[in-house]
This record gives structure tokens, sequence and C-alpha cells, in this order.
């Protein structure tokens, strides 16, 4: 699926599991639809779905949703510790591939209008949906919640964008719900020692002070504070204890891991103790990545590591298995959309299993996904040699540089293995446009635009590879002088792995370039490759002699 958008309704209800499948299960229906998680919280009574889809398909989801959310709940009967306005309280769309933001502010505009129109239901629209800068916040409409909705209807600055602005026996039972278009958000719940609300809400006051930025993580300046998490406090009946509930409206300015450590620091000048946390709904990987290495650096170890390793340290650190079991298989949302859409993925594959699948008649994985491969291999050996370097006797004075070295040679070793899988893609995509009927001018002419766009497509993977070889390369040659000598051989061998994925990749691009028919296209893609592989073998050079010199012996050993 080339374009997907994601969807992250709240119900207004936590309590009754009927309620909630039958509400999934509209969801489910709706072709190019995929569930991916369903979160229910009974003390907040309050249920966080989370489906991904076309945008077409998600957008038919949602209305299918709230209209069945409509007329199986009723608000006049509903409580709960969070704050609501409706029996789907916030419905919002977040561009994840192939989409834009813009995309996503259609969609929600689209929604809200047959909302109102159709359901009869008040709806406000926010975030990047919004139609006044007074109504962008979430928190800023739902202020007063549920029970002030029959005056703030009758307030002209908050007059509904969609559906009806007066108190009437239907708006009682659904209450209004606010459709908007966001970014990703991590709603992220943090456990105390205590069952004392008052507690909560005092360190979800801190943190709330302190959750504002103003510098993004570019080194950008914002010309006003971001308010980068929203916090509240509550006493959770089911866990027995209190919680201090947020949302991280901005996970790259204000990391997880950040934000946890806020809490710690300010439950301890109340005497409580932070025991750990949860998520609610899914996360991004990036979020997990980031807080283990924080939690590896603090331990004053080598955090370039496998991703593995350190969403492990992460969940360790931050407790995220106190009041579940954190699976990351289906907490992490790109292993979700991974495993929902069925993605067959050839780095999955055992040694074994990938080697035989090579050796196949099959064109996939080929040449191109070796290619690709061998540069995987080349950042796995220059991570392995930072790490046999890092705080080592008589190499102290580059564990800074080795770390550095090691981080953005586990970065290159996952572009790479994504590049395994973008080669295959590309391969599929081709043959598929080389299949199309061409019975008719019309098909013919359809076909050849096609076969062009994907032929563009299967040269750039290759292109790809090439470029970041050169970056392999840098790796490669900082190691071989700084690198454990005991390991040196290993760069050696990482420098021809990273020539062996250039020039793989640079057969590849002039194989491709044969079924395009942009002259100007072919003579470009023609000379940067040139240009690259020709600078990646007079690098690999130099690297190969001074890893033989290392080792002991004389450049004329070198063959």
């Amino acid at each position: 699926m080339d374009r997907i958008v994601e969807c992250v309704p709240n119900f207004s209800e936590g309590r009754d599991a009927r309620v909630i499948e039958e509400i999934v299960d509209a969801i489910r229906r709706v072709p190019e639809v995929y569930l991916l998680d369903v979160s229910m919280g009974r003390s907040a009574n309050r249920s966080v779905v989370t489906f991904i889809g076309s945008p077409e398909g998600v957008g038919e989801a949602a209305f299918r949703a709230i209209e069945k959310a409509a007329e199986l709940i009723d608000m006049c009967r509903h409580r709960g510790e969070h704050p609501r306005i409706g029996a789907t309280d916030v419905c919002p769309f977040i561009p994840i591939r192939g989409v834009t933001m813009e995309d996503c502010v259609r969609i929600a505009r689209d929604v809200g209008r047959r909302v109102g129109e159709e359901l009869g239901i008040p709806v406000y629209l926010y975030e990047y949906a919004a139609t006044a800068k007074h109504r962008r916040r979430l928190e800023d409409i739902r202020s007063g919640e549920y029970e002030s909705l029959p005056e703030k209807l009758k307030d002209p600055r908050w007059k509904p964008d969609y559906g009806p602005s007066e108190w009437n026996e239907r708006v009682a039972k659904t209450g209004a719900t606010i459709i908007g278009a966001r970014d990703i958000l991590i709603a992220f719940n943090v456990n105390l020692n205590t069952k004392d609300r008052r507690i909560a809400q005092e360190i979800a006051k801190a943190v709330r002070r302190r959750g504002y930025v103003e510098e993004l993580p570019d080194g950008r300046k914002l010309s006003e504070p971001l308010r980068a998490v929203k916090a509240i406090g509550w006493y959770i009946e089911e866990y027995g204890r209190a919680q201090v509930s947020m949302n991280l409206t901005n996970y790259k300015a204000m990391p997880l891991w950040r934000v946890f450590e806020i809490c710690i620091e300010e439950a301890e000048k109340l005497g409580v103790r932070v025991t750990g946390s949860e998520i609610i709904g899914l996360v991004p990987k990036d979020a997990l990545l980031e807080a283990g290495r924080y939690y590896l650096r603090r331990q004053g170890r080598y955090d370039a590591v496998p991703e593995e390793d350190l969403i492990h340290i992460a969940i360790l650190s931050l407790g995220l298995n106190e009041v579940a079991e954190f699976k990351p298989a289906e907490k992490i949302l790109e292993y979700r959309i991974e495993n929902v859409l069925n993605m067959r993925r050839l780095t999955n594959l055992t040694i074994r299993g990938f080697m035989d699948e090579l050796s196949r008649s099959s064109h996939i994985p080929g040449g191109g996904g070796v290619a690709a491969l061998l540069g995987s291999l080349s950042a796995s050996l220059s991570s392995m040699v930072s790490a046999l370097t890092y705080g080592k006797k008589g190499y102290e004075a580059y564990n800074e540089d080795v770390i550095k070295i090691g981080r953005r040679a586990q970065e290159l070793k996952y572009d790479y293995l994504g590049l395994v899988e973008e080669d295959a893609r590309a391969f599929d995509e081709f043959m598929s446009a080389l299949r199309l009927p061409r019975r008719t001018e019309e098909e013919k002419m359809l076909r050849q635009e096609r076969m062009q766009e994907a032929a563009r497509k299967a040269a750039e993977v290759p292109m790809k590879v090439l470029r970041l070889s050169l970056s392999l390369m840098d790796l490669a040659e900082e190691l071989a002088e700084k690198g454990n000598k005991d390991a040196i051989s290993d760069v050696g061998i990482s420098a021809i792995c990273a020539y062996g994925a250039a020039f793989g990749a640079y057969l590849n691009v002039l194989t491709n370039l044969v079924w395009i028919r942009d002259q100007e296209s072919i003579k470009s893609m023609k000379e940067e490759a040139a240009k690259i592989v020709k600078e990646i073998k007079n690098r690999e050079k130099d690297v190969l002699k001074k890893v033989i010199e290392r080792m002991g012996y004389s450049e004329e050993e070198l063959p």
C-alpha cells in the first residue's frame, strides 16, 4: 500500500467490551482498512482505537465508527476520569506514508461535514484542520467538557464547524465530536506508588510547566515556546494507583525518556516514587530507540547496538511492563503496520532461507538486493569494530569517535536492509507494468507510462545504494586509523563489501537505464554512478593499504 493514513478515534466507553467490539467491527468491514490496536480503560471509561488504510478507506471507516458510537453510547450517562465532550470524543487523521498533512486536512473536513450533516452531531475541527486559531488546541475545544456543551453551543465563538449549533435530544445523547489532522502523538501514562490523585495532579502541573521547548531537535529556534507535553493527574481504580497521564505532541522535541525523568524528579520532591509506565495505543519505534540510547549512555555503556537491544533496555528502564506486558510486535507502530499488511520481508528470512530464495529461478531477491545486502554487511562490520574499540585499553582517546561511528553504522545497516526490500518492491512494480495489456492505443500509452515510472524507481534504488556507499567508506577509513588492531582485518572486509555494494549497484543502474527513454536522465545517472564507483574504488585501495600496514605487513604484500 503506497498511501497510508492513520486514524486514532477515542470513544467515551471503556467498560462495555460489546459496544467497542461493534464499533471496531464497523471499521473492519471497510475495504483497504486495517485495525492495529484497541486499548480500553475502565477508570477513564474510554477506548482508543488505531487503524490505517488508504485515504478513502480510512475516511469511510472513521465515519462508520462515529455513526456506530452515536448509536450505542449515551453521553447523558457517561462518567469517567478522562476529559470528554462526546461519544466519539476526538478523531484525528495522521499522515504515515505517501500522503501529506494537507491530504489529512481534506479527509478531516470531508468526514466532519458528513458527520454534521448526515448524523446531526456538532463537529469542531482542530489542529491542522482548525478554522480559527482559538480552536486549534484540543483542550481548548474540550474545555468544560460535555456538561458545558449546552452553553458552549450558544456562544458564537464556539459555533460548530459542521452540524447543529443548538442543544437538542440528539446532541444530548451524542455530545460533540472533535475531528482534525495532526502529527503522531504518544499517549503515555506514568505510574506512582500512591493513590493520591492530588499528588498526580501536582506532578502533571510541573510536567506541563517544564514541557515547553524553545528549540527543535534540528537546532531551529521557535518564535514562541512549543507546548510539547499535555498532562493531567488521576486515580486509576483497576491499577490501585495514581497516574500522570500525558500526551506527547512532539516526542522528538520532548523525548519519551525526558518526560519520564521529569516525572521521577517531581515525584521525589513530593515524597513519592515512579514505579513504571504504560503506552496507550501505539508508539513510534524512534521514541523507544532514543530512550534505549539514553539509558545505555547513563550506564556508561556503548549505545550503537541493534534496535532490538535498544527497545529491550527502553522497556526495562521505562517500566513499560508494570501494569501489562509490553509486546513490541503489538505496540510499536511500524511493526504493527508491517504485520497487518502482511509485508513479506526478505530480511526476516534466515541466512539459509535468503540464500535458498536467491538460488531459485525467481528474480527476487536478485543482484540489486545482494548489492544492498553487501552494504548492510559492511555497516555491520564497522559497527562490530567500533564496539570492540570502545572502552578498550589504549583506545580511550577514541571513545567519542568510535561511538559516533557505531551509531552511524547501525543507521546504515538498517538503511541498507530497507533497500533490500525496496529493490524487491521496485522490481515487482516494473514487472506489473510490463504485464499490463496493450491491445488498444490507450492501453499501450498507459503501459508505457507505468513502465517509465517503474523503471525510474528501479534505477533510483541502486542509486541510493551507490550514494550511501560513500558513507560506508567514510566509516571504514576512520576505523582503519582508530579501530582496535585486533579487529583491523574486519575493517578491510568492510571496505571490500562497501565496494562490492557500490559496483553491484552500478551494474543495476546500467541495467535499469535501458528501459528509460529520457536521455537527459540517463546521462545524468550514468555520470553520477560512474563518478561514485571510481571514488569508492580508490578509497577502498587506501583503506586496504592502511589495514595491511596495521596488521604488520608491507604494501607490497597487498595483491
